[in-house]
């Protein structure tokens, strides 16, 4: 909105102070938004701090049951060892939070395997790549967990942070803006007002 001062009419009067009154509905509106969507980042942020720590801990300890594993196998011995290959497949659906757009992970298979489910007996393929996989697998669980999570964060404080631009707009450019302008043609009217009264007034006491 430019700063123009408007013509000192009661129509633009009125128009000002109508769309004083939408930005500051407007401002109050996206103010509450604002506050829902700090309480919802606020929920998430808990089960996403306990799961990062979870997933650290994963990838650390199956990195280093990994340097065991390829210590006694090599690269090619665990390639041997893990072969075939798993595919694993998710199903996703789009979604909404508070007008935010979201995918979310709603069908997969499950991960973790027991000992039995693995094609590599334990006893030949040692405690540390029994380990490492064990790890990993979890730590892809979780990594898949938290996918839908991690992007409803990222997308939340986006809009979160849009909003707040959007209220620092409203609040402290467009409505002061108004007020200005709403405060001049009503002091323009007030004294146009006075000067006619006093016109009048001379003219009725010249006519007496």
């Amino acid at each position: 909105m430019s700063d123009t001062r408007l013509l000192p009419t009661r129509l633009n009067l009125l128009r000002a102070a109508r769309r004083l009154d939408r930005v500051m509905k407007g401002a109050g509106l996206l103010r509450r938004k604002r506050e829902a969507l700090v309480v919802e980042l606020f929920k998430l942020a808990r089960s996403a701090a306990d799961a990062r720590r979870e997933m650290d801990e994963c990838a650390r300890d199956g990195y280093r049951l990994l340097l065991g594993a390829l210590s006694m196998h090599g690269r090619a011995g665990l390639e041997a060892i893990g072969w075939p290959h798993r595919e694993i497949a998710v199903s996703m659906e789009s979604g909404q939070v508070w007008g935010v757009a979201v995918a979310r992970v709603v069908n997969r298979p499950p991960i973790e395997r027991t000992v039995e489910a693995r094609t590599v007996a334990p006893g030949s393929a040692g405690p540390a790549t029994v380990g490492a996989a064990s790890r990993f697998e979890r730590l892809t669980s979780l990594l898949l967990d938290a996918a839908t999570r991690e992007m409803l964060i990222h997308r939340l404080g986006d809009a979160l942070a849009q909003t707040s631009r959007q209220v620092h707009t409203l609040e402290r450019r467009v409505a002061p803006l108004l007020r200005s302008q709403v405060a001049g043609v009503r002091r323009t009217l007030e004294e146009r007002e006075r000067e006619e009264h006093l016109r009048l007034k001379h003219l009725t006491h010249r006519l007496q």
